[in-house]
């Protein structure tokens, strides 16, 4: 008799016997309370009637087993629904176990089970044959493909040629693991999507605060204050969702600054809708209407800003007293009127006075977010994440029930098992010299860096992300990935055929949400919690008494999970341990084996997460079968103002207080197991750490910047180059009114439609169902008097050439504005995929001119899933970005992602998705943007490439911060 049917036996016997008791043991068909979701008791058979059987009743056994979304950075949790007979997975709902969504999910959760089932699937390793880009590929084994890139690995590391090896990774949905492997391999080689997301909005937070990124209290909010679209595409969107809408049942007001008519702004209070770029006038305009009417808390900035340090870097000879500060704070922002924020934003001064005193009388209860949105869009976008808080801060509604916190305080990163120490490289392809502040690498200029320096990379890895679609000006990616002297071996991690992966040398396929481990840990809520993504189908498999030893035995075809991958390739590149690498990979338990991801996870959570081995014994169950049988663990709730707790007295020793109140000490510092990232402030001149701030003469934990206050003077912005953007102000975007021709729109991208998992899968299906087009919004008035009508085709010129998308003419979008997702508009060479959102295209080339001409749009097609014979729309979008050219912002390095476009109708032959581009200007429009910049090595004023105490991914050494000699 099989495993299946033994358990099936147990579970059948189990239910006999307590039905014979009297007892209900199951929640089902036909015992039957109803509940929201499945109680935890019951998830190891599950019973549901099949829907598809109606009107016969007919049970369906399931084992619900916990794992977690991968298809955005919300990672809600997700409960596999395994048939126990035959162990395939049935669908995926929500896990109301999981503290951040507690059970709810957007559809993209759910869309899952179409990604595991696509297919379309690459399921075994994949070689190139052929010339690069010619869509020919060949199965080898894996030992073959790891061979390979291993001894590359290893050459080049042997050879000090660290700075070709690179990691690229999209949304990274683990937290710090490849950084890890890199630092391991001793390679400053980590490259990430995060400067054309979300850089901006980072930017403005870490400069007040030495945190990244905020942490909203939503569902205890006064006010709640977005600029975004953030209910259904912002940051941690559903978790967030379910919360502000709580807020609201309760009464809180809700503010939305969102130039488009979004879904988010429908459930608003108030809907502003400015002209791009004006959101910080915007802000400061409140700022100003708070600040001169003395409606700002003057005990908490007088005790948690930096002013002391402003008024002596600009008012040194004044008093120095707070009274004098509060007369410079109202002159700095009186010219910020509710008039001048009309004038410059387009929106009726009483609009704006509404909002201004809906703010004011949050107090500590305003709850503020902007993450993409303008901080993405705009050249200077950062200034508005920084404006937007400093409403915060005004109010004191800093870690408050309601307000706004900050998320290394509501995050936790386990101590892992191996730590290995951080490189003595710098790699500048993605740290260039001319962005010495920019939050993250500059990975979207790698192929205009490589050029310019002529440099190369001997092995780039993407893992899970699509550059040549994702990016601005993708044809510079082809051209970079098509010459193998700028690319020695292009490896793509992919669960699926993307548009990069058509240009690689092997493709290698990664397992999906519920076919890998991670763990990680967001803000969502004023919490710490720590969640668990696992194979389900490996569990499943044990739970019936059988062992899985890798993920490849229970994932479909080949498909392997990265962490194992990563195992295997580093003892691969150091395979008797004499470059120091492998001793980072090698068991605790059996020493010279390989560590397991089982033992990695199993010394994680039994010694790196507080309360977690409690919890796990009351319930007889060791740490990890808990984080198995539950898929999340709350580790605190409530944390609330961490900088104002006192620092302890073991903590304080042989002291030195600067003049402005910051705390140095001679004692170490606390061991913890939480390595969650923040600002890392450098020790004074004497070697002691900094400890804390004195506030009304106690020494409390304060922020991770340089003053250990909130810096409404940046000291470092000042001596890095930038005094002017040193206090939060107003930059005038590139697409400001004031730089645009009469016939010239702004173009709006930075907004998502439902429907795109970027290289997760094209192929989700139910989603692309309800949202496949993706048109060009144009106003009523515009559409007027450039004679479009709905429907049109219209060409939309960029600097670097024009795509051809069809006109929506709507009130949604304001007058002067036009807007076109850029999450849209797959396609793929040839006959490579035939997933029903990815249309067939031919790319052409002549000389530095490039088109993609569409072969045809969606249309059913015969495959293992029946749904895709049933596919009824053609319209897949435009692929847009690829007439983008690249816009660094010269302080926080964000993409500026607005462009600067002209809109004609269509001409004769012109098609659908039809794209073209002169790559000899996308180098024009990088040119003139970095003249943008002001290098390190004209502004740096210690001789180091970067402020130490920023937060730098994967941060090399302090001997890698010099800069080098020959500059």
């Amino acid at each position: 008799m099989s495993e299946l049917a033994k358990l099936s036996d147990r579970l059948r016997a189990k239910r006999e016997a307590v039905d014979a008791a009297g007892e209900t043991f199951y929640q089902g068909p036909s015992k039957t309370d109803l509940a929201s979701f499945p109680p935890k008791e019951r998830w190891d058979d599950w019973i549901e009637l099949d829907s598809r059987e109606w009107p016969r009743r007919v049970e369906r056994h399931s084992m619900l087993i916990p794992t977690t979304c991968f298809n955005c950075e919300s990672a809600c949790g997700l409960l596999a629904y395994v048939d126990p007979n035959t162990l395939q997975v049935r669908k995926f709902e929500g896990n109301p176990e999981h503290p951040g969504s507690r059970g709810r999910n957007c559809a993209k959760g759910p869309a899952t089970i179409n990604q595991v089932t696509d297919p379309d699937r690459i399921l075994y390793p994949l070689k190139r044959v052929g010339p690069r880009g010619q869509g020919r590929f060949e199965r080898v084994t894996w030992d073959e493909a790891l061979r390979d890139i291993a001894n590359r690995i290893r050459t080049a590391i042997i050879e000090e040629r660290q700075n070709e090896i690179m990691i690229h990774l999209g949304r990274p949905g683990e937290d710090g693991y490849t950084e890890r492997v890199l630092a391991a391999w001793g390679v400053d080689g980590h490259n990430s999507h995060t400067n054309v997301c979300s850089s901006g909005g980072r930017a403005g937070y870490h400069y007040w605060s030495g945190i990244d990124r905020p942490s909203a209290d939503f569902a205890n909010a006064k006010v709640i204050y977005l600029i975004s679209s953030h209910l259904e595409t912002g940051h941690y969107f559903n978790p967030h969702a379910q919360r502000i809408t709580e807020a609201r049942q309760r009464g809180a007001k809700l503010i939305v600054v969102d130039t488009r008519l979004s879904n988010t702004a429908t459930h608003a209070d108030l809907w502003i809708s400015p002209w791009p770029g004006t959101e910080a006038a915007m802000n400061l305009a409140f700022a100003n209407y708070i600040i001169q009417n003395d409606r700002y808390d003057r005990d908490f900035v007088r005790s948690w800003w930096n002013w002391q340090e402003y008024l002596s870097a600009k008012a040194p000879t004044e008093p120095q007293t707070f009274e004098n500060f509060e007369a410079h704070l109202k002159t700095i922002y009186a010219d910020y009127t509710l008039e001048y924020a009309a004038a410059e934003t387009r929106v009726s001064i009483d609009t704006l006075r509404e909002a201004a005193e809906t703010i004011a009388t949050a107090g500590t209860a305003l709850a503020s977010h902007n993450w993409r949105s303008a901080a993405a869009g705009n050249l200077g976008g950062w200034q508005v994440s920084r404006t937007i808080f400093l409403l915060n801060a005004l109010l004191g509604a800093v870690a408050t029930t309601g307000g706004t916190n900050l998320n290394a305080w509501n995050k936790y990163i386990p101590r892992p098992i191996h730590t290995p120490n951080h490189p003595n490289v710098w790699n500048e392809l993605s740290w260039p010299l001319e962005f010495p502040l920019a939050m993250n690498e500059l990975s979207y200029l790698l192929p205009h860096l490589v050029e310019r320096t002529g440099r190369r990379l001997e092995v780039y890895m993407t893992r899970v992300y699509n550059p040549v679609w994702t990016n601005p000006d993708g044809f510079s990616w082809i051209e970079m990935l098509l010459d193998e002297r700028k690319v020695g071996c292009y490896v793509a991690l992919t669960p699926t055929w993307n548009e990069t992966a058509f240009f690689a040398d092997y493709i290698l396929p990664m397992g999906h949400a519920s076919e890998r481990h991670d763990s990680f840990s967001y803000e969502q809520y004023d919490g710490q919690w720590l969640g668990f993504r696992q194979p389900v189908l490996k569990v499943a498999r044990e739970r019936l008494g059988g062992r899985v030893y890798d993920t490849r035995e229970v994932n479909p075809g080949e498909v392997w999970e990265e962490n194992e991958f990563y195992i295997d390739l580093s003892w691969r590149i150091d395979p008797d341990g004499s470059l120091g690498i492998r001793q980072h990979f090698e068991s605790r338990v059996h020493p010279g084996s390989k560590l397991t991801v089982e033992e990695y996870y199993r010394w994680m959570f039994e010694n790196s997460v507080p309360g977690l081995p409690e919890a796990a014994a009351t319930e007889g169950l060791t740490p990890l079968e808990f984080m198995q049988r539950y898929g999340a663990f709350e580790i605190r709730n409530g944390v609330g103002q961490v900088f104002a707790e006192e620092v302890p007295a073991a903590e304080l020793s042989d002291l030195a207080i600067t003049e402005f109140g910051r705390v140095y000490s001679r004692a170490p510092k606390p061991a913890t197991s939480n390595i969650v990232p923040s600002g890392d402030p450098s020790p004074d001149d004497d070697g002691r750490r900094p400890v804390g701030v004195a506030v009304n003469g106690v020494v409390r934990r304060g922020f991770p910047t340089p003053s250990g206050k909130l810096e409404f003077y940046s000291t470092t912005l000042a001596d890095w180059g930038w005094e002017e953007y040193a206090t939060p102000t107003y930059i005038k975007s590139h697409v400001h009114p004031e730089h645009l021709a009469e016939d010239q729109f702004p173009l709006i991208s930075t907004f998502r439609l439902p429907v795109q998992i970027h290289t997760r899968s094209a192929n989700s299906k139910w989603l692309d169902e309800i949202a496949h087009t993706n048109p060009v919004w144009i106003n009523p008035i515009d559409a007027s008097r450039l004679t479009l009508g709905d429907g049109d085709l219209v060409r939309v010129n960029t600097d670097l050439g024009y795509f051809v998308a069809k006109a929506w003419v709507t009130e949604g979008i304001r007058p002067g504005v036009v807007a076109c997702s850029h999450h849209m508009g797959r396609w793929r060479i040839g006959d490579l995929g035939s997933s029903a959102m990815m249309r067939s295209v031919k790319l052409e080339k002549h000389g530095t001119r490039w088109g993609l001409q569409p072969q045809g749009g969606a249309e059913p097609y015969e495959s293992s899933d029946p749904d895709t014979a049933r596919i009824w729309w053609t319209d897949i979008g435009v692929h847009q970005n690829l007439t983008f050219g690249v816009h660094p912002d010269p302080i926080s390095g964000m993409h500026c992602w607005h462009q600067v476009v002209t809109i004609t109708k269509a001409e004769p032959g012109d098609s659908h998705g039809e794209v073209h581009v002169d790559t000899s200007r996308s180098r024009v429009v990088f040119d003139r943007w970095m003249q943008l910049t002001r290098p390190a090595q004209d502004v740096s004023p210690d001789g180091t490439r970067r402020p130490r105490w920023l937060l730098r991914p994967l941060k090399p050494s302090a001997r890698a911060f010099k800069l080098p000699s020959s500059v």
